[in-house]
């Protein structure tokens, strides 16, 4: 079943989710060498990071529930995907916690409850990630009905297309 949301032959979602998981796993990086280091910057670096990471995973999770949607009731595929966005959507309200709390505080110092938010944030960001990898790799969503190892590029239009389309 391919995805609903494309740009030039290729699923928005798994484009997008690259970014915000980046950027959240880099802020809990930038949390860990504050607190080894109490450098000041690595503490800002966190939260402007945290900051951009929930804005894009806001982002990526629009165009993944619009495949979501497309997914056929009542199959495996359907419920993964259900616990994979809702998982999703619990990391990004345990990291907009975190940064909340930073805000409140001076020089966005992050206190026990914003690095525990944003640490268990991340841990369930890893298993959300599992189930979109079931998604893709063992239930086939958003896989090209078209994919093998020699399938033509995506930038192709298919034959099959072309003489739909009466090309």
């Amino acid at each position: 079943m391919e995805s609903r949301a494309k740009a030039m032959g290729h699923g928005i979602h798994p484009i997008l989710i690259v970014f915000p998981l980046g950027l959240l796993a880099t802020a809990v990086i930038f949390d860990i060498i504050y607190l080894a280091t109490d450098r000041a910057g690595f503490q800002i670096s966190a939260a402007y990071t945290m900051g951009i990471g929930i804005l894009g995973g806001l982002v990526a999770g629009l165009f993944g529930f619009i495949d979501w949607r497309a997914i056929p009731a009542g199959t495996r595929a359907k419920r993964v995907g259900a616990a994979h966005g809702l998982g999703n959507v619990v990391v990004l309200a345990l990291f907009a916690a975190s940064w909340f709390q930073r805000l409140a505080a001076t020089n966005w110092e992050p206190r026990a409850g914003a690095l525990i938010c944003s640490f268990v944030g991340l841990v369930l960001a890893g298993v959300t990630g599992w189930l979109g990898g079931e998604l893709v790799e063992r239930l086939g969503i958003s896989v090209s009905d078209q994919a093998g190892v020699n399938a033509p590029s995506s930038l192709r239009r298919s034959s099959g297309r072309a003489r739909a389309r009466g090309a």
